[in-house]
């Protein structure tokens, strides 16, 4: 199979949820018809690009049945009832197993379903099954999974990104129309950004987290991944919102992203002051993307907007920070797998203690990623080093939390490239974290600051053909500036190649 014919869309699987929606709820088209198609897609091709760990075809056929019989007895429904979706294996599933690409859990099903799992049942909207994704959300590239590598439709010798490749690939590849994905420190907008799809991390707190398996809890959240900014808006709708199970959720109104995002889309973008973070480009980027990134602020001033360059100067020590904060978190969260309740038990045979079964079982079952990141939450966490490590690193979170809000006291937005570079081939990076790190430079910031962002494809880099990502970054619960910005600069940069 080649890259092209990975991206090439039948009739169903090539529409947008928008329109599949549109087309269901007046009967043109069925729910099951629908689903049944993407289910087609899935067994063509992805045995090559693997997407999915997971296809839940009989389940979701009976919730596509189910959608159009409700539809059809004229009850109110969802917008998006009965479109298919993609769900990273990172919500808990009641009829589906629930591993985080992770041997540890291999095989585990949950007894309770995630908020975001349940809101979608809610809907009506069909879960196809569950994606790959790198071993507990960690990795840039989902060459972190357990279980399988995942290739990037556009070239199925690169990467999709990661840690959510698995949701990103199956959007690009026309294997599902929406897809649920997590960001920790990018890891929706960044295969968003090398798949040429679109993905939002909302405003921290605004999608629950319950059911959502941590890994770093005051980093993660859930978001919508879609094809077109209007098809992630209306996802985004269905997920978030408060939920008193999350004790970080807001109790605050969902913002009107989906008006924003038609709105954008048909007006310009007069009175609107955009921010260039000048940290976030430069020495290091590649040439195409930074290339596809000044085009697109020309397109953004096009468009009426006022492009200024701004300074966020604590964003260079993002990196390091991130890396301190995320692996404490992580040796604390990865504490409660030892063998005892759940997932997988190794020397469980009568000759073994309780502490030798568990040493065992997280040595079996935890990848080199995960140990890795754990052993360096420990010894940041410990005793003597608590203060000069994850300490300070609270304080330049802080900074940067401080950078943002100046930033937004100037502009309406910022942005920036969503990635250094392009997706980078399999197994380049593999044998060296700190490069694969870098490749969420751009992202990180919004992740320790818990405000919201999306990528949106700004087009393919003249160096390579490979899709680039534009980063539109927004003050935290104005989610709908992401949508609104997104979605001009998509009605005028035109279809990607």
């Amino acid at each position: 199979m080649t890259a092209s014919s990975a991206r090439t869309a039948g009739d169903l699987t090539g529409m947008t949820a928008a329109d599949l929606a549109d087309k269901i709820a007046n009967r043109e088209l069925s729910s099951v018809e629908v689903t049944q198609a993407h289910l087609d897609r899935i067994a063509e091709i992805d045995g090559e690009l693997g997407a999915f760990l997971h296809v839940s075809g009989a389940e979701a056929l009976v919730a596509a049945k189910a959608a159009d019989d409700s539809i059809a007895a004229g009850e109110q429904l969802s917008p998006l009832a009965g479109v298919p979706i993609a769900l990273k294996d990172v919500f808990t599933t009641v009829d589906a197993p629930t591993t985080c690409g992770s041997r540890i859990l291999e095989g585990w099903v949950p007894p309770y379903d995630a908020a975001v799992t349940e809101r979608l049942r809610a809907a009506g909207i069909p879960i196809l099954g569950k994606t790959n994704m790198d071993e507990f959300a960690m990795g840039s590239s989902t060459e972190n999974s357990a279980y399988q590598v995942t290739r990037n439709p556009w070239d199925t010798n690169r990467i999709p990104g990661g840690s959510g490749g698995g949701s990103a690939a199956a959007l690009a590849s026309y294997q599902a129309p929406l897809a649920i994905g997590t960001d920790t420190g990018g890891s929706i907008r960044q295969p968003a950004a090398v798949t040429a799809t679109v993905g939002v991390k909302p405003t921290y707190g605004t999608v629950s987290r319950y059911g959502l398996v941590a890994c770093a809890s005051s980093l993660d959240q859930g978001g919508p991944c879609g094809r077109t900014v209007l098809d992630t808006a209306m996802l985004h709708t269905v997920i978030a919102g408060h939920d008193q199970r999350d004790s970080t959720s807001i109790d605050a109104p969902v913002p009107d992203v989906v008006g924003a995002a038609r709105f954008g889309a048909e007006q310009d973008l007069s009175g609107v002051k955009i921010g260039v973070v000048k940290e976030l480009q430069g020495e290091g980027y590649q040439s195409g993307v930074l290339d596809s990134f000044r085009a697109a602020l020309a397109v953004l001033t096009e468009r009426g907007a006022e492009v200024v360059e701004v300074s966020c100067p604590h964003f260079s020590y993002a990196l390091g920070a991130y890396y301190l904060i995320l692996p404490s978190e992580v040796s604390s969260n990865l504490a409660r797998f030892d063998a005892m309740r759940y997932g997988l038990r190794v020397g469980d045979d009568g000759t073994h203690s309780a502490e030798e079964v568990m040493a065992l079982t997280r040595d079996a079952g935890f990848g080199p990623e995960v140990k890795r990141r754990i052993m360096i939450g420990t010894y940041a966490l410990s005793s003597g080093y608590y203060d000069a490590y994850y300490g300070q690193a609270q304080k330049v979170r802080t900074l940067i939390a401080r950078d943002f809000a100046a930033a937004y006291e100037k502009v309406d937005v910022l942005v920036s490239p969503t990635t250094p570079t392009t997706a980078f081939a399999l197994g380049e990076k593999v044998d060296d974290p700190l490069a694969m790190y870098l490749f969420d430079l751009c992202t990180l910031p919004v992740n320790l600051a818990g405000v919201g962002a999306m990528s949106v494809p700004s087009g393919l880099s003249a160096d390579d053909g490979m899709p680039v990502g534009l980063q539109i970054m927004a003050p935290a619960l104005a989610d709908d500036r992401l949508y609104r910005v997104g979605a001009a600069y998509e009605a005028a940069r035109g279809p990607i190649a």
